[in-house]
């Protein structure tokens, strides 16, 4: 997968082939007429970078994005079904389901994956963890939060004898996928008890739907611990872990360690997918995914399919701002020209 050439906080200019390739969609788009409306639908990890962009593209492409979060798994359904013009999932489809729903997925943009508390007494940003302590913290054998393998990382901090309340995903998640993923790989015993998916068999712990109501959830319960795209936990003010990644540092989430993971990540270029989850750079957070879009081949040529090109082209050009600034990592210059070769393409009739 799917858990991320160093990415600068400054906004970069256009690859002249970018450029040219988004011309072909954004070029003649009328301004005097009312702006095309397309659905979408799928991951609440993507909502706020496809809120923005539909924000501030209309002017430019005419296009006006109507999007519903209701979770990668009923992301890929719906496309899969029809009822949207596109979906948007944090795990990538399987080959055979692209196939057989005649889709073309791509990526859209990089981003962190981080470990919200409610622990009282414990310093904003000052606990630390470790993936297998995380993966103890979700299978119920480090049930408090003065457990000594949690003391043992923190000896500055005063810790308090309060049970563990661990809250994960209701709902079909992309971002249950990357996280568990990441369990897995840095913990044998939750790899083989529990494993990685979209939705997976929980040992312990409640639900709730969506990066909002984890993070509210955990806003409100005391000893509570959760997982959330960062910008839901940037937004919401919530105190966040620092996590140990494979290079033996204790990391804070941040868009820069997002982007240092990112920089190791090797993509696959007949699937544009690219595994970024516990990657060896210095610096790197390890909890990265690409979020991918899912758009029928068919419609390309249509008017609607049409739209949905030319709001993708404008959000992987234009649209680089409005990713840096909610703290995503744009996609490699490469991979975006590949991504809009290929709605170029599939667009002909």
């Amino acid at each position: 997968m799917l858990c991320a050439g160093a990415f600068g906080r400054n906004v970069r200019r256009v690859a002249p082939l970018s450029a040219l390739l988004a011309s072909v969609w954004l070029a003649g788009v009328p301004q005097s007429l009312a702006a095309e409306r397309i659905t979408g639908a799928g991951s609440s990890f993507a909502a706020p970078l496809y809120e923005a962009w539909s924000s501030d593209s209309v002017a430019k492409t005419g296009v006006q994005v109507n999007y519903q979060t209701i979770g990668s798994g009923a992301g890929q359904n719906q496309v899969l079904a029809g009822t949207v013009d596109f979906g948007a999932s944090d795990a990538p489809m399987a080959p055979e389901r692209l196939e057989k729903g005649k889709l073309l997925q791509f990526p859209t943009a990089i981003g962190g994956i981080v470990v919200i508390v409610n622990v009282p007494g414990v310093p904003e940003g000052r606990l630390k963890l470790t993936g297998p302590v995380l993966a103890g913290l979700y299978d119920g054998s480090i049930a408090v939060w003065n457990d000594p393998r949690i003391a043992a990382l923190n000896p500055e901090l005063t810790l308090p004898d309060l049970p563990v309340a661990p809250l994960h995903r209701a709902d079909g998640s992309g971002t249950t996928y990357v996280f568990t993923d990441y369990l897995s790989q840095v913990a044998p015993q939750w790899k083989e008890n529990v494993g990685r998916g979209t939705s997976v068999a929980w040992p312990i712990g409640a639900g709730a739907r969506g990066n909002d109501g984890i993070a509210s959830y955990v806003r409100n319960t005391r000893g509570s611990v959760g997982y959330v795209e960062y910008a839901y936990a940037e937004r919401n003010h919530m105190p966040t872990v620092q996590l140990q990644n494979r290079a033996g540092e204790f990391v804070v989430p941040t868009a820069d360690s997002f982007a240092k993971a990112a920089d190791s990540a090797e993509w696959t270029d007949d699937t544009l997918t690219a595994s970024l989850c516990n990657t060896e750079g210095q610096g790197a957070w390890p909890i990265v995914t690409t979020t991918y879009a899912l758009v029928p081949r068919a419609s390309l040529a249509k008017p609607h399919g049409k739209a949905v090109s030319r709001f993708f082209s404008w959000g992987l050009t234009e649209g680089e701002a409005e990713s840096r600034k909610l703290d995503y990592v744009p996609i490699p210059a490469r991979i975006r020209d590949a991504v809009l070769q290929r709605l170029n393409s599939d667009a002909k009739p």
